[in-house]
């Protein structure tokens, strides 16, 4: 039985202008020491610069790792629910969203999970640096949830997420969000504040 593990990072810390800060370089930096223990295959990255970059990184400890753009993995907002799906708090985020951005968005949330939410012909292991929604997106679909539920599945900066797929089950998801390789001042940046309040408490 052959299995496919996807290794889902979101991009190092950005600023203003969607370029690695130093403390991104340095997230990205620590993730590719994780990962050099596993036997990746290819490290895939968003064309967005925040992840070429953190892609660029985090494979100086993948050394003979083929590192390559994969369109799919760009940021974009996958779905949006409508008012019968979501809170009343959430529909001001989706505020300027016209329908021709909406469908596009969720072309491209269809091509994300035809080419890599599914098993491989022999073991695989990959390493997808790209966007939090498209992350959520992922791990949505392997549990099977509905496709608003998408939001509200956060990912900090470089934190790990793994996904298994093997032949003839469904999809395992065996971690979201670790952060275990960054040190306390690292962690959870690009992460909500209400999200981290009685984490990593001293």
């Amino acid at each position: 039985m052959a299995t496919r593990h996807l290794y889902l990072a979101r991009h190092g810390a950005a600023d203003a202008f969607g370029n690695l800060t130093d403390a991104g370089h340095r997230q990205a930096a620590l993730l590719g020491r994780r990962l050099a223990g596993v036997p990746v295959d290819a490290v895939w990255h968003s064309p967005l610069p925040r992840a070429v970059a953190s892609a660029t990184e985090l494979a100086r400890s993948l050394p003979d790792v083929p590192v390559a753009e994969a369109a799919e993995l760009v940021d974009h907002v996958p779905y949006i629910p409508d008012t019968t799906e979501m809170p009343r708090e959430w529909a001001g985020f989706f505020d300027g969203y016209d329908d021709a951005e909406a469908a596009s968005g969720q072309r491209l949330a269809e091509a994300l999970v035809d080419r890599f939410a599914k098993a491989a012909d022999t073991d695989t292991y990959e390493v997808l640096v790209t966007h939090a929604f498209q992350i959520a997106w992922l791990v949505r679909h392997a549990l099977g949830a509905p496709p608003y539920r998408w939001l509200g599945l956060h990912s900090a900066n470089t934190a790990l997420t793994i996904i298994e797929y093997a032949t003839g089950l469904p999809p395992t998801l065996v971690m979201f969000n670790d952060m275990s390789h960054l040190p306390p001042d690292l962690r959870w940046t690009g992460f909500p504040d209400s999200g981290r309040r009685l984490v990593d408490r001293p």
